[in-house]
């Protein structure tokens, strides 16, 4: 396994909450995940309910305020891929992630599929400001802070259930995995798509295909290797 790896040239890394678990993120569909202890909060994640209810919006913000990833450090995990693309064999990192850890590891090459925790659009006006310019205002009292241009709803720059994801996005994270020579899927349920339609990508144009996830994936039958040992240990050895 450790060979394939170290032989490989071209390498696009597909990367999922379980990376970075070991920094203090919850992820969402493990046995401690925000959806398997609490079914509800997906309310949270769907564009529909969102706009609709302003109860699921004041819930979003209490969450949204109390987020892991404001404080949270990158570990060895996220170090590891920052190796990766300095080696040269980087040919994109695709992340599911909205944490902004792999930027702040020093990863360049990183293409946010779901967009980022850190900016807030208003979905009327498309307006962006930093989510650090919003958050006093929950501290003030708001629960539901709109837009200070034009009124409208708030949310962080993320992807829910129900948006489009950004086809220049899109488009960067396919090249990246035809480009390679190997698809290295990490933390990631695959059950998410079109994420997970990369995999097929990579199988398809006969890509080897590794996954490095603690929990069973849809398509551990088809990749080449599976390993399910804890990222932040695994991964360096892996990539070095």
């Amino acid at each position: 396994m450790t060979d394939l790896v170290s032989k490989a040239q071209r390498i696009a890394v597909l990367t999922g909450a379980g990376v970075s678990t070991a920094s203090g993120i919850p992820d969402f569909r493990g046995p401690q995940g925000l959806w398997t202890k609490n079914p509800a909060a997906q309310a949270m994640f769907d564009i529909d309910e969102y706009v609709a209810s302003t109860e699921v919006r004041a819930e979003a913000w209490k969450f949204r305020r109390a987020a892991a990833a404001w404080d949270a450090e990158p570990n060895a995990g996220h170090r590891a891929l920052v190796d990766l693309e300095r080696q040269g064999r980087l040919t994109g990192l695709i992340t599911q992630n909205v944490d902004g850890l792999h930027q702040k590891a020093g990863s360049v090459l990183v293409h946010e599929l779901h967009g980022t925790v850190w900016y807030v659009d208003c979905l009327t006006c498309a307006d962006r400001v930093p989510m650090a310019e919003v958050l006093p205002r929950l501290e003030a009292g708001d629960p539901d802070p709109a837009c200070e241009l034009c009124g409208g709803i708030l949310k962080s720059a993320t992807i829910s259930f129900g948006q489009s994801l950004d086809q220049a996005v899109i488009d960067a994270a396919t090249r990246a995995t035809q480009e390679a020579d190997l698809f290295l899927a990490i933390g990631t349920s695959l059950q998410v798509y079109p994420a997970a339609g990369l995999c097929d990508l990579a199988l398809r144009a006969g890509i080897p295909l590794v996954i490095l996830n603690a929990e069973p994936t849809p398509y551990d039958d088809e990749a080449t290797a599976v390993i399910t040992t804890p990222i932040e240990e695994t991964l360096p050895g892996l990539v070095a």
